[in-house]
């Protein structure tokens, strides 16, 4: 799959010259899938709608082959050699559609991540109502192999939910259960906390699955008579979400790839190295001659210059408080004078003090008229 414009192979183009029984290449499903296209589920639909093309010539099976040279396109765009997996955590807010495109024009995961990233494909799906963790990858047969359930790999979510329900019945969903002609397979739920109210119960349950069909969290509990309004993934296999803040991207190392999904990936494709390649971008500090900053916003500052004052706080340690009916100073307001204080109000006459170490100083001689009488005799 490298483009060359120049290619000048005498071999026929497309489907002609690449049946898939014959030996050698690689299937176009699967080379598509390793260089992120999608999964090879995807590449298949993908070539279903004509938006897929082999040296120029539009596909119209997936029993194709490809080989060292060719040159595949996506809708026009050629498609590049596939790289070393890569794998993305996200924090999926509210509100965003798990697509790439969206015919109705709503706002999708894809169109909300920064730029510098790979064209990369998600690890299952999030609903548009849902919140959570979700991997993102540039590799497609990760992604499948993640997404069948005979991988067992567990996804764990935490739901809010209005309604009644008890522990007891929470456990029967050990056994699966079939909702609308739909089986589901063995689901662990445990009721976290309930709230009574006037009208029901506030509860949070946490639900682990490995299988995460089509809204199974919303549709098993709802066959329940629970109400399902929050719904937030916090693990996929060995990854979760932790303290990854809501809309934020992180790239998991690649020594991390290598010891959790090394089963997963092809040799071919996996990822050298121990740092991630994608770095977060860091919040910019406010400038001092800028706006201030919003409220709350806690700003580094660096070293104290020589020739800058150092700032006291009001208060007990730093300054006299404002009095009562005071203003304080402030933009265009000058300070308000200080009170005079009347001489001797709060004030008496300084005492002296001794000091360790010093010498303790001499009475002063008294100018009083002795009392008469003489000196005393001793008996």
């Amino acid at each position: 799959m490298v483009h060359d414009p120049h290619r000048t192979h005498g071999q026929p183009a497309g489907q002609a010259r690449t049946p898939a029984s014959k030996a050698g290449g690689e299937r176009i499903a699967k080379a598509l899938a390793r260089a992120g296209v999608g999964s090879r589920r995807d590449v298949e639909r993908l070539i279903a709608e004509g938006r897929i093309a082999l040296n120029g010539q539009v596909l119209t099976s997936p029993a194709v082959k490809v080989e060292p040279g060719d040159i595949l396109t996506l809708d026009g765009a050629v498609v590049g050699e596939a790289e070393p997996t890569r794998l993305f955590r996200y924090h999926k807010p509210v509100g965003l559609l798990t697509s790439h495109k969206d015919p109705q024009g709503r706002p999708t995961v894809f169109g909300a991540l920064p730029e510098g990233l790979p064209r990369l494909i998600s690890v299952g799906r999030l609903d548009i109502n849902s919140e959570g963790l979700l991997l993102l990858t540039n590799d497609g047969e990760l992604a499948r192999a993640l997404e069948l359930p005979q991988a067992g790999v567990l996804r764990r979510y935490r739901a809010r939910a209005h309604g009644r329900i008890t522990q007891e019945r929470l456990d029967k969903l050990k056994d699966g259960i079939t909702v609308e002609g739909v089986r589901y397979g063995s689901i662990d739920a445990k009721l976290d906390k309930a709230k009574e109210g006037p009208q029901g119960a506030n509860l949070w349950i946490t639900v682990t699955l490995s299988e995460g069909k089509n809204r199974e969290v919303r549709r098993v509990l709802e066959a329940l008579g629970l109400k399902v309004n929050r719904l937030i993934r916090l693990a996929y296999g060995p990854f979760v979400l932790g303290t990854l803040a809501l809309g934020e991207i992180e790239e998991v190392g690649p020594r991390v790839i290598r010891e959790q999904l090394a089963e997963h990936i092809a040799p071919e494709n996996m990822p050298k190295g121990d740092r991630p390649q994608f770095q977060k971008a860091a919040t910019p500090t406010p400038s001092r001659r800028g706006k201030p900053p919003p409220e709350g916003t806690l700003i580094e500052r660096g070293p104290r210059r020589l020739d800058e004052p150092r700032a006291r706080p009001a208060g007990p340690r730093g300054g006299r408080p404002a009095s009562k009916g005071e203003r304080p100073a402030g933009p265009g307001r000058p300070a308000a004078p200080k009170r005079a204080r009347p001489v001797g109000e709060g004030e008496g006459p300084k005492k002296k003090v001794f000091k360790a170490g010093w010498a303790k100083p001499k009475p002063k001689a008294s100018h009083s008229p002795k009392k008469p009488g003489g000196p005393k005799r001793r008996g």
